[in-house]
């Protein structure tokens, strides 16, 4: 449905000076090193010159950002620009350059054409004041997501042919194990696989996910990025085959809102790998996960309430900086049962008076608090300042008596949106440096060198079918463009499977992280307000903790409120209340 914008008064198009706005994107590093954005940029200012008949123009770049949505930041400028009356056309290499969505690019050429702006497209070359043009341009855009959609299906077919020849697909190395890029092989690391080993040994004997992370934490085990163990992560290794020796591949559908494929579906190869379970032992594990998930399913929500509080380890008291000490709280008429937070100090020796708060009273801001950044997320279009984001932040009763945000935190979260604030960039996630390869892989390297080769033969055969004085005839030309293309098309199915990163392909713990996220965002979506006990009934507060631990690193109390929130990714919000009193 397009958006609906409040329009400026545009000048009669025989008077308005000609200016062009011409848009450049490329969508990955490879792209911009080949010089494709150099490229594009010379040809399109030639264009112009050449053809417009101005040198009128101003460009915008989006270097390594996709097709498939319009949240990137040159483009929303330039189009912020146009809404403002500021150009009369817009020049593109290519259509898929500005949009591969289909819908996406209709809701902008509607604007577009609202605002008496000439769309022009160098290489495919369509004059959009006609009705048959106009025809053809959204025509050619349904081929171009068509085809991105095929080559998208060319790569999963590849990577479950890889899987079922033994051959690893990426994704994070499981714990306990090290891999090979040369040999393709995996070995044992047996600083980890000895943690592994004790993990299956205690949770065979005691069956409780909850005691054996708390072994390992006491114990001072710690994951590999080096963080305390949790339920979640314990079931990783309990569950996965993987450490049988077993490669599974296949097992979900899709990277976002996945779901299980059927089994017959599924990618098994045995003994691909040394294992560091027995079959047995792993076959053990899962009996004791299926029999104690039946016997949670049938106590009903309150049990799974048993001991978990949601904020533990994340709270500390503003006062004396002591993380507080949770203990269970009195129970509702409802049945929920509160977890109490408070200061060690003031219980031990009453030299802290900062008093004890319940999670209602931190959940409710908290998760509300996390509501309104995504839903400042989702509008960051139409948000200008830091002074209007803030107002977005403290939307609700919650935060009523907050004067404002402190000036550098809030800063810090305007720039934030400002660079990553598309669909596929969490705000709260943390930004890792990405680990250099130890040597080029050969099998890359020789399909870069074939794509370079063909693209060079389908440009020397376009020229020789258009300009040459001993031009081929068209059935020839579609002949052999038609072989080159098919080719073309081989080779981007395999340098997509190759080097689709790591991150894109996600191990079974960083899945339970995710997962957390989208069952918790699917609580929040198209939401206002949350109350934190409804959330508490509808989600389990298993995976509310996992949620809370993933994203949060602090949270800070004074006088029974929030008084700061310091996330994973570094970004910390500082609170400053109005004088009037608040809840104690």
């Amino acid at each position: 449905m397009a958006r609906k914008k409040s329009l400026k008064p545009i000048k009669n198009a025989s008077t308005r000076q000609t200016k062009v706005a011409i848009y450049l994107r490329v969508s990955t590093s490879y792209q911009v090193d080949k010089d494709s954005l150099p490229m594009q940029r010379k040809d399109l200012i030639a264009y112009c010159s050449l053809i417009l008949g101005t040198d009128n123009y101003e460009i915008f770049e989006d270097a390594g950002y996709s097709g498939k949505n319009t949240d990137r930041p040159a483009f929303q400028n330039m189009m912020h620009k146009i809404r403002n009356g500021e150009f009369t056309h817009v020049l593109v290499w290519k259509i898929d350059r500005i949009s591969r969505n289909l819908l996406d690019f209709a809701e902008m050429y509607e604007e577009l054409q609202s605002l008496r702006v000439t769309f022009v497209s160098k290489n495919e070359q369509f004059d959009t004041s006609t009705a048959i043009g106009e025809a053809m341009l959204k025509i050619i855009l349904v081929f171009a997501e068509l085809e991105r959609n095929m080559t998208s299906e060319r790569v999963t077919a590849t990577m479950i042919s890889r899987a079922n020849n033994g051959l690893w697909n990426g994704g994070r190395i499981p714990f306990g194990y090290d891999y090979d890029p040369d040999s393709m092989t995996f070995s044992i690391r047996e600083d980890e696989a000895s943690v592994c080993r004790m993990l299956k040994d205690d949770y065979i004997k005691n069956r409780s996910l909850t005691r054996t992370a708390r072994m390992l934490n006491t114990s001072g085990h710690l994951t590999r990025a080096g963080a305390e163990w949790t339920p979640a992560t314990v079931w990783i290794i309990a569950s996965s085959p993987f450490y049988a020796g077993i490669y599974r591949y296949n097992r979900y559908k899709g990277t976002e809102h996945r779901t299980v494929n059927p089994e017959d579906e599924w990618v098994m190869i045995p003994n691909h790998h040394p294992a560091i379970f027995t079959l047995e032992e792993h076959e053990r594990m899962l009996s004791i996960l299926e029999e104690n998930s039946r016997q949670k399913n049938s106590v009903g929500k309150q049990c799974k309430r048993t001991n978990i509080h949601i904020f533990s380890g994340i709270v500390f008291c503003g006062k004396c900086g002591n993380k507080l000490t949770a203990t269970p709280g009195r129970k509702h008429a409802d049945g929920y049962r509160t977890s109490v937070y408070s200061c060690p100090l003031k219980r031990k020796t009453n030299e802290c008076n900062n008093p004890a708060v319940n999670d209602l009273i931190i959940g409710e801001f908290v998760i509300n608090y996390i509501l309104n950044m995504l839903n400042a997320k989702k509008t960051f279009s139409k948000i200008h300042t830091p002074e209007e984001l803030e107002r977005r932040l403290l939307r609700g009763s919650t935060f009523s008596d907050i004067s404002h945000i402190e000036q550098d935190g809030l800063n810090d979260f305007f720039n934030l949106l400002s660079r990553y604030g598309s669909d596929n960039s969490f705000v709260f996630s943390i930004k890792k440096p990405r680990k250099k390869r130890a040597a080029v892989n050969p099998e890359l390297s020789a399909l870069r060198k074939d794509k370079e080769k063909q693209e060079r033969a389908m440009q020397r055969l376009q020229d020789l079918y258009l300009y040459s004085d001993n031009a081929i005839s068209e059935k020839d030309f579609i002949l052999r463009k038609t072989d080159i293309s098919k080719r073309l098309d081989d080779i981007n199915a395999q340098l997509g499977m190759i080097t689709r990163s790591a991150d894109s392909v996600l191990s079974d713990e960083e899945f339970i992280r995710q997962a957390s996220h989208l069952l918790i965002q699917k609580e929040l979506q198209n939401k206002e307000y949350i109350y934190f006990k409804n959330l508490v009934a509808n989600v389990s507060p298993e995976i509310l903790k996992t949620y809370m631990d993933t994203i949060l690193d602090s949270v800070y109390m004074v006088d029974g409120r929030v008084s700061s929130i310091v996330f994973k990714n570094g970004l910390t919000h500082k609170f400053k209340y109005s004088q009037k009193t608040g809840r104690n």
